[in-house]
């Protein structure tokens, strides 16, 4: 056995205490960093409304998207409001409007009613979010001043179910707390760009916490300033997304690395017409490969309404081809 004397140049040396300091400190400074760049971007949301509490008030937080003042926050903070100000993060106090909501992702999209030139966050990709990943959720619940929490991205694609009793998917999960108030602030990476909606922390459950995910944001983003609110092509499913097995992929000639697999189908629906089962997993919709739920509303938007579409799954073992005519969700 060969033993090391610690005063020999070549010995393993144990970390040092100036390290483990020099590691705090490069955290730090990222985590400081995003938080200068993003945190003028945070607006403090404070609602009016008959739904929003005893005293007729609610609040949360929100992110600015563009310089002339689209606002990104959440469906539950402004619903049934009758008035909306909105607080900067340099004190300043504006009316703003709803420009649309989406029950379904929990995503509201609003218009600061100003003709100042707003500070702007970037959306980013939440397709290249990893577990593991930091996560910075950033708030604005008075006003004045940001509150921040920092910690890595536990798991992606997660269902989430809203207030409206429908599965959100592609949902992210960490373990950056939200702290009150921070409900549609912004989830960010270590580049400053936003990742995820923050939306839902189970309580109890020792700071589980839940983002709608970007690019479900964007679409919903696109689609309200489309058309108001945002059109769907209903097949009658929920699905979480899934790792596909290399083997399968070798087997199947799949590229892609994740899809969906259906948890529901509904009874009487498009999907339960065309016999889809629980536990298929799709792959694609139309030659479109579908990677994520956020695939499946993207592809199934306003103009797939009342025509045939195919969609391509796997079941026991084998890629098969479903014809689905999907409806137009009305609620």
């Amino acid at each position: 056995m060969q033993l090391w004397r610690k005063d020999r140049p070549d010995a393993p040396q144990e970390p040092s205490r100036e390290d483990d300091e020099d590691l705090l400190d490069a955290y730090s400074h990222a985590v400081i960093g995003v938080v200068e760049r993003v945190s003028p971007s945070v607006v403090h949301v404070r609602v009016r409304g008959a739904r929003q509490g005893p005293a007729g008030h609610g609040s949360g937080s929100g992110s600015i998207l563009s310089s002339d003042g689209l606002v990104l926050t959440n469906n539950h903070v402004v619903e049934g409001a009758t008035a909306i100000e909105l607080a900067l993060s340099d004190g300043r106090h504006v009316a703003a409007r709803v420009l649309g909501r989406d029950p379904d992702t929990d995503i509201a999209v609003l218009r600061a009613e100003t003709t100042d030139r707003l500070p702007a966050v970037r959306l980013g990709n939440s397709k290249r979010v990893k577990p593991g990943q930091m996560a910075i959720a950033i708030g604005n619940p008075f006003g004045f001043e940001s509150t921040v929490t920092a910690g890595i991205v536990s798991a992606v694609g997660r269902s989430l179910r809203a207030q409206n009793g429908r599965l959100i998917g592609d949902v992210i999960q960490t373990d950056a707390a939200l702290n009150p108030g921070n409900s549609g602030g912004p989830l960010v990476n270590s580049r400053g760009d936003v990742i995820g909606v923050n939306t839902a922390v189970i309580m109890g459950a020792q700071g589980i916490c839940f983002s709608v995910a970007a690019n479900t944001a964007q679409h919903v983003l696109t689609q309200i300033l489309q058309h108001g609110r945002v059109r769907r092509a209903r097949l009658g499913i929920a699905g979480e997304q899934v790792r596909l097995p290399q083997r399968v992929k070798v087997a199947t000639g799949l590229t892609q690395d994740t899809a969906v697999r259906t948890v529901e189908v509904q009874q009487g629906s498009p999907a339960a017409a065309a016999r889809l089962q629980s536990g298929d997993v799709i792959v694609g919709v139309d030659q479109e490969a579908v990677t994520g739920i956020d695939d499946i509303a993207r592809i199934l938007d306003g103009t797939r309404i009342d025509k045939r579409v195919a969609i391509h799954i796997l079941r026991e073992g084998r890629v098969a081809t479903v014809e689905v005519v999907p409806t137009e969700r009305l609620a």
